[in-house]
């Protein structure tokens, strides 16, 4: 049998990143094993689902490249094969009407309360013939009243919940459409579900779901619960730590696959290292290693791994992305230095592509305003003399390279008895406007050879 597994978020707000961790998980197993991996929208809660929702889950797994090979589908077209399954449980006595109204199950559990009872369905239709079923009803799943529901799971280990403990719930509602535990089910058996790779929150919901699989004469799938990820207070994760969305850590400048990387290694190792390529992390990638613990989600070690990507991934994989960011802050790359040749200089440098972006805009714009502390410290009077003697002899130049740049500043600096210092700096603060830059030589030759003369002379004037 081929190994399939499953995505279904539900379409009711952005992708976050429990989610994409979880997408994650299965999707490198599913390519591992060169299996199938599935998107499915969970779209039955109508009132909150929305269509921007589903473009952002879909956005964000295209940004991501969590390519799937079925989907994404939908379970709001899928009525009707629920329906159709309800009736079979009815017809298999698996499944009864109920017409206890509101008020009743409010009493109930309010009885159930003040008796300090775990709230659950009294199974008052249980066993009834007489409901109408032309008038409102919900249908209830007859859950095995004695016996265990146990399963391996592939991350918790051996689990087992009394079928005592669980009620029968609600499949289909009085407006006749299904709930999640049916929808489910139904799905993971018609799209042929091998592994089912999941939040810890959903382990209650599992005993449910395997009786509902025997009940049908299914095969049950494997699972395997994910512990949450929690912020750096040991809370969950939410938007009150920062970022949570996916397509906000792309705005903030992170690298698709460095958010991956970041993400796999929150709660699986293997072994002491850090940094994965894709391929690496498919290779690699084991629910052995899993921790059954909850990982905490760090935004320096996230930015650590991206600067890592940014340093040591090809240049094809960052191009798209940096000039994504160099268009968002309106930077015109046009008729600058190649980007090919700009990211290398600068990764050691910046975390994020925000960063990179910021600290290289006078690559591709001048500047009418230099730093104030840079000018005050370096661009004195005495900083004349070394930029006319650079300008004269860069002007000069015929080679407009790094190592002919770095000659002619080491030319001045011997000519006017001066230490290296106090002839790059000057330089430096002339051609970026800052007092921090990468090798000025290399940056002079990213600038080019008229912008530089025409900064330094700019500076010139001023200091005249």
């Amino acid at each position: 049998m081929t190994l399939c597994t499953r995505f279904p978020p539900s379409p009711t707000g952005d992708l976050h990143v429990g989610g994409a961790r979880t997408a994650l998980f299965n999707w490198l197993l599913a390519r591992q094993a060169k299996g199938v991996f599935i998107l499915r929208i969970e779209d039955t809660d109508q009132e909150r689902s929305s269509q921007s929702s589903v473009d952002a889950i879909l956005d964000s797994m295209q940004w991501l490249n969590l390519n799937y090979d079925q989907g994404p589908y939908y379970q709001t077209k899928r009525f009707d094969r629920y329906h159709a399954v309800n009736q079979q449980l009815i017809a298999s006595g698996h499944a009864y009407r109920c017409d206890c109204s509101k008020e009743r199950l409010d009493q109930m559990r309010e009885a159930q309360s003040a008796n300090k009872e775990k709230p659950r369905y009294d199974a008052r239709c249980r066993h009834r013939t007489d409901v109408d079923a032309s008038k409102p009803h919900v249908i209830r799943f007859k859950n095995p009243e004695t016996g265990v529901v146990a399963w391996d799971d592939l991350i918790k280990g051996r689990i087992e919940i009394a079928n005592a403990e669980l009620d029968d719930l609600i499949i289909a509602r009085s407006d006749g459409s299904p709930t999640y535990n049916l929808t489910v089910v139904v799905d993971d058996y018609d799209m042929k579900v091998t592994h089912v790779i999941r939040g810890d929150d959903h382990i209650n919901n599992t005993p449910r779901q395997i009786n509902l699989f025997d009940a049908l004469g299914a095969p049950i799938p494997l699972y395997g619960h994910v512990s949450m990820i929690l912020g750096e207070d040991g809370k969950r994760l939410s938007k009150r730590h920062g970022a949570a969305s996916v397509m906000e850590f792309r705005n903030e400048g992170y690298l698709p696959d460095a958010l991956l990387n970041y993400l796999v290694r929150l709660g699986w190792s293997h072994g002491d290292q850090e940094i994965f390529t894709r391929e690496e992390m498919v290779a690699a990638f084991s629910l052995a290693h899993v921790n059954n613990a909850a990982a905490a989600f760090n935004y320096a070690k996230l930015k650590w791994t991206n600067q890592q990507h940014l340093k040591n991934s090809p240049i094809d994989n960052i191009l798209p992305e940096i000039t994504w960011h160099y268009q968002r802050q309106q930077v015109d790359f046009s008729k600058g230095p190649a980007l090919q040749d700009v990211v290398p200089l600068f990764a050691d440098r910046v975390h994020t592509l925000i960063e990179l972006v910021e600290q290289t805009r006078y690559l591709f714009e001048d500047f009418s305003a230099i730093e104030p502390k840079a000018a005050e410290k370096h661009l004195t009077p005495a900083a004349a003399a070394p930029l006319q003697a650079l300008h004269q002899a860069l002007q000069n130049l015929n080679e407009w390279t790094a190592p002919a740049i770095h000659q002619v500043m080491e030319a001045v600096a011997a000519q006017l008895n001066l230490g290296m210092g106090k002839v790059g700096m000057p330089l430096r603060v002339a051609i970026t406007g800052q007092g921090t830059s990468p090798a000025i030589d290399a940056v002079a030759v990213l600038i080019g050879k008229a912008p530089t003369l025409q900064r330094i002379e700019r500076v010139i004037k001023k200091i005249g």
